[in-house]
């Protein structure tokens, strides 16, 4: 989904991806003009995820380059293309982060994030949100209530929808044990999402601090995986036979063996994060429990609108541990690195709106 900017428009700033292993580059781009069924948000604020890391490492690199990375993009609407209603102007939005190709089995029934030829993908293969602007198709606008910051409601866009797409798939009970193992921006979002739903809430975050905040977004208990030397026996003593789910969002070998470990009988694993390293279990630890182990990538549509509808209802909140300027995006992005956050870094692009 290329757009080709106006040669006569003010230049704008951009963050851009050049290729793995390579540092993002902050540039002066033309604006970009909407075109048919599109707009152009002017960006108030973008969430800095950690799979902007993994996209700069070369963990993550879907083939595209040069293109603004930000992928939690809260801003509003100042320009419309042929066939958007004009009314959106100056309504302010979280964008949905996939355009799939709207023909395939998955995007007939609301799954772009599963299209296996996406259209666009902003801030993965498409520009998105470390910029001033963005221009995406309009349906993927998705309001934002009064009363909620935009430097809030960005990471709603990802860490909100992601944490109730894995919510959704992971089919949590009222009385279910609950391990959230990665108490970052998904984890406090999945942590906030299974306790609404009537679970047990466990946390595994490294720190006092990520304990405490465990705590208050709801968690009956929280561990250190550092203090604590069998993370899954100590989870089976707390829960008696052990967790009925676990989200795993470390992606280490070491998380993923003890994430299984700490499951009781038909316990159902969900994967969100990953590294470089590979899973290895044997299939008996599997078939005689009956346990489940599910992957979980991005959301639908359908997935960040009832994110936006829980912040609203104040089911979600995300916390904020700093908001920085656009141009200290590298600052940003080392904080995320270094980890311990009790909250997300959102880039503020000074536009001015709230």
């Amino acid at each position: 989904m290329p757009h080709h900017p106006d040669p006569s428009n003010p230049l704008s700033r951009s963050v851009r991806y050049l290729g793995p292993g390579q540092p993002f580059a902050l540039r002066a781009v033309a604006v970009p003009q909407p075109e048919a069924g599109e707009v152009r948000v002017r960006v108030a604020a973008c969430g800095v995820c950690r799979t902007d890391l993994h996209l700069r490492d070369g963990l993550l690199d879907l083939g595209r380059r040069d293109f603004a990375v930000g992928h939690e993009i809260a801003g509003v609407v100042e320009a419309t293309g042929p066939g958007v209603d004009p009314a959106r102007v100056g309504q302010r939005v979280v964008v949905y982060y996939y355009v799939g190709c709207g023909h395939c089995r998955y995007c007939r029934v609301g799954d772009a994030h599963l299209c296996p030829q996406p259209r666009a993908q902003p801030g993965f293969s498409s520009d998105g949100g470390y910029a001033d602007y963005v221009v995406v198709p309009d349906v993927t606008c998705v309001p934002v209530p009064d009363g909620i910051p935009l430097t809030q409601a960005a990471p709603v866009g990802c860490a909100g929808s992601t944490a109730v797409h894995a919510g959704r798939l992971a089919d949590i009970r009222p009385g279910d044990w609950v391990v959230v193992n990665g108490l970052g921006g998904v984890g406090a979002a999945l942590a906030q999402y299974a306790r609404h739903a009537g679970a047990r809430v466990i946390a595994v975050g490294r720190g006092a601090a990520r304990a405490a905040w465990a705590q208050r977004l709801g968690a009956e208990a929280a561990f250190d995986p550092d203090a604590t030397p069998d993370l899954a026996a100590a989870i089976v003593a707390l829960t008696g036979e052990g967790a009925d789910v676990v989200f795993d969002l470390i992606g280490t070998r070491a998380a993923l063996v003890a994430a299984t470990g700490m499951l009781r009988r038909r316990g159902r694993l969900i994967l969100l994060g990953y590294t470089e390293q590979t899973y290895d279990i044997h299939p008996v630890d599997l078939i005689v429990r009956e346990i489940t182990v599910r992957g979980s990538v991005g959301a639908s549509l359908e997935d960040l609108h009832e994110a936006v509808a829980l912040m609203a209802r104040g089911v979600l909140r995300f916390d904020i541990a700093d908001i920085v300027p656009l141009d200290a995006f590298d600052d940003a992005l080392a904080r995320v690195r270094a980890g311990g956050l009790t909250g997300r870094v959102v880039l503020d692009t000074g536009s001015g709106a709230v």
